[in-house]
Order: C-alpha cells, then structure tokens, then sequence
C-alpha cells in the first residue's frame, strides 16, 4: 500500500476535493518534491500552502501513522525537516525530536490506480504493460529507453569503478579482468572473474612476448593442470610441457594458490565455448596486445575496435577442444556477433567509465555512438519486447531494455517505470 502512496504523492492523483490535514487544516500542493531513493524523507523540497501559509520542506510517507514510531523517526533529527506525514490511515499523532506535532494528511488511491496496478502484479506475461506498448507515443518511448541506456551505463561504471579498486587503481589489469567476464558469456563469467582476479599481471608482463608461457601461466592459474582435472589418458606431449613450464613459473615467482577447476563449466555448451578455448583466446590476446585498453581508447570506429579484438590461439588449439583430444583443424576466431558482444559488455562500458573518471564528455559519447551502431543483441527478452509492439533496432535499445527487464519488471517495479506509469494512467 505504501508504495502505490507514494505513487499518487509523486503524480498528484489527488482527489477533486479540497486536501485537508486530519485537524481540519486546507493542504495546497505546489511541488511534491525530489522522491528520495536513499536513507531519509521520502521526498525532498516540497512547497506546500497549509492553511493559507507556504511551508517549504520534506515529506514523509507511511500505511498508518504509527509507523512513523515504529520507524524510529520520532528520535532521528533527520526526519525533524518533515512538514507533512501523508498517510493511509492516521492512526495516532506523530511528533518531532523535540515534541513539536507534525501536520497529517490522509491520502487515498484511486481505485482505478489499484486495479490496474494488481493487473500488473498478477499478469503471467512478459512484458506485463504489453497491452498498451504498441499505442505509446515515440518521444514517450524514445525518452524513457535513453534514461534505461544511461541508467544501465551509469551502473556498470559502479562496478567497473569497484574493480578498479581490487586491481591497485591499474586501468589496463581492470579492463583485462572485466574482458575474461564477458569471455564467459554468461555461464562461466563468474569463474572467468574469479580466475582473472588471481592473475599475477606484473609477472606475465615479464614472459608477454612467449605464447606457450602465457598459456602455462593462464590454464595453470585456471586449475586445469592439475591432477584433479586431467582424466587417465588426456596427458600429450603438449599439456604436460604446460605443466612442467608451469611448475617452474610457480617456484620463479612464488605462488601456490591456484583455481578450483570444478568451478568451470563445460556442460550443455558447444566445442567452441569450451573455457580451454576461450582461456587460448585470451592467452592469445594477451600476447598480441600490450596496453590493449589504451589502444582501445584511441580507436575512433567499431571497425578499429573489432580489428583490435581479434583472437586467434596457439597452433595446438587449432585441433583441440581439450586437452588429449585431437578434432578436425578449425582456426578458433570469435564470430562477428560474440565479438560484438565483447564490445557492447566490455569496451563500451570501460569507454563510459574512463570518460566519466577523466570529465571527457566525447569519450562518454563514443561510448553511446558504438551502442547506436551495433546491431540489437538478440536473446529472449528482446525478443519478447518486441513481440510487444516495441522497435529494437541497435544496441543502445537492446541494452535498456535488459535493464528494464532486469531492474523493472524482474523485481515489479511498475510503480518507478514511465511505461507502468502510462499503464495506469491511461489503460
């Protein structure tokens, strides 16, 4: 109920009656104020006319009265900024730190607004509002997917910035991890991570110019030379120098830790998605690309991008999906669309960050060009938005309405959505 309060404060669905406090007092609304998604009031910077004189303040929001008590706002100071407590049911009086009564109002939602909001919570079908997505307005539409766009750049910059921190501030080592993520695609990205994260960076740097030793570095970090993971009758001439070159790295530089392999997956994916092909890829890209992010900064197109992300691997992989198992001779590249998800999850995003963290506001735009340029990524919400009546034609479409899907509708918040909002209104 609190919710769908704070909705009709938020959008003034007020009734058409003169607004009164429960002590009888007219309440005129100018400005229902900023909604506050932190700790503190519900909305901030409200201007009110309370029985003919102007307030200027917070406004708090509750089911019944009494959880203004039950809140502990009547011991925080920080709730003292209060000029109205709007409520469902005013079930007792409420009070500042200092004693001072607050003024009540009794808000009521409209029954339309309820119907339809249940509509919402209990529809069975993806996307929930389809019904009236097709009639919406194109500015309506074309606003609220370039806030999404913003929205879910804005959050990975949170984690990217996160990752910086792990990796000692080192721009190119949290980009390089954030790579071997999307190199998952999804089923293995955590144990990518994982893996990237214990990665000895200045010490590879000192062998980048050896393939086979960045490969023993990488498949020997990654658990996947160790006894527990070969079966009987996979060693060959090849994985066994790994492990001999790999033996010697350890003792030279010191470590022991090293990957649990039965956190990588190879189950229900195809040959090519293998995590041993994709660490080659990676050794492979390692190898070739010294200072990759700073090379990656200065392309100006996606074809520069794409010509700086091609992978290959060493010849043995070539005839191998795993160790010990010959297969007919195939070059292992990536395919245009993995390539161009590598971008849209990985380049684009650290392009956004890096502009954001050096207030360079054409980088931020490079960023958002290349989400225009690609073409929509297709998986099954974007497909079910589209069954909807929704255009999804590039990119930075497809990459709002995965933060729609994921941030929205996955967690029913309708309430906080333009297309939820025009569902209510106007269904």
């Amino acid at each position: 109920m609190e919710h769908l309060l704070h909705y009709v404060w938020k959008h003034k669905l007020f009734p058409l009656k003169v607004l009164q406090t429960t002590e009888g007092l007219p309440v005129e609304v100018i400005d229902s104020g900023l909604q506050n998604s932190n700790a503190g009031p519900d909305f901030f910077n409200a201007k009110l006319k309370i029985d003919g004189t102007l307030w200027v303040g917070n406004i708090e929001i509750h089911t019944h009265s009494s959880d203004w008590f039950r809140h502990g706002h009547d011991k925080d100071k920080a709730y003292d900024s209060v000029i109205l407590h709007v409520v469902g049911e005013a079930d007792m009086e409420v009070i500042h730190t200092d004693g001072g009564q607050i003024p009540q109002l009794i808000l009521t939602c409209p029954e339309n607004v309820q119907s339809h909001y249940h509509e919402l919570c209990v529809a069975d079908q993806y996307p929930a509002c389809y019904p009236i997505l097709a009639s919406l307005p194109k500015l309506t539409v074309h606003s609220w997917l370039t806030a999404l766009q913003t929205e879910r750049l804005e959050e990975k910059a949170r984690l990217i910035t996160e990752r910086l921190k792990h990796c000692n501030h080192n721009w190119e080592d949290a980009f390089f991890v954030t790579l071997a993520r999307n190199f998952g695609f999804g089923l293995n990205g955590d144990a990518f991570e994982t893996w990237a994260g214990m990665l000895p960076f200045r010490a590879i740097d000192k062998h980048r110019n050896d393939l086979f030793q960045i490969e023993a570095f990488f498949y020997g970090l990654a658990g996947l030379l160790e006894d527990s993971f070969f079966k009987k009758g996979q060693e060959d001439e090849y994985s066994l120098r790994l492990i001999k070159e790999f033996r010697y790295l350890q003792r030279k530089f010191e470590f022991t830790q090293v990957m649990n392999a039965t956190l990588w997956r190879f189950l229900r994916l195809r040959p090519e998605n293998f995590p041993t092909v994709r660490l080659a890829q990676l050794a492979y890209l390692y190898q070739r690309g010294d200072k990759l992010f700073s090379r990656l900064l200065e392309a100006g197109t996606l074809a520069e991008v794409r010509t700086l992300l091609e992978v290959g691997t060493s010849s043995y992989w070539e005839s191998h999906y795993l160790f010990g198992r010959t297969s007919s001779q195939k070059k292992k590249t990536m395919g245009e669309r993995s390539k161009d998800l590598i971008i849209i999850n990985t380049v684009v995003p650290f392009l956004y960050t890096y502009g954001l963290h050096k207030a360079d506001e054409g980088m931020c735009e490079r960023a958002g060009r290349f989400l225009e340029e690609l073409k929509a990524e297709d998986n099954h919400i974007i497909r079910s938005w589209s069954a909807a009546g929704l255009p999804v034609v590039s990119a930075a479409d497809s990459q709002a309405l995965i933060q729609l899907q994921k941030e929205y509708c996955d967690r029913r918040k309708c309430l906080y959505c333009r297309f939820g909002y025009e569902y209510l209104r106007h269904k």
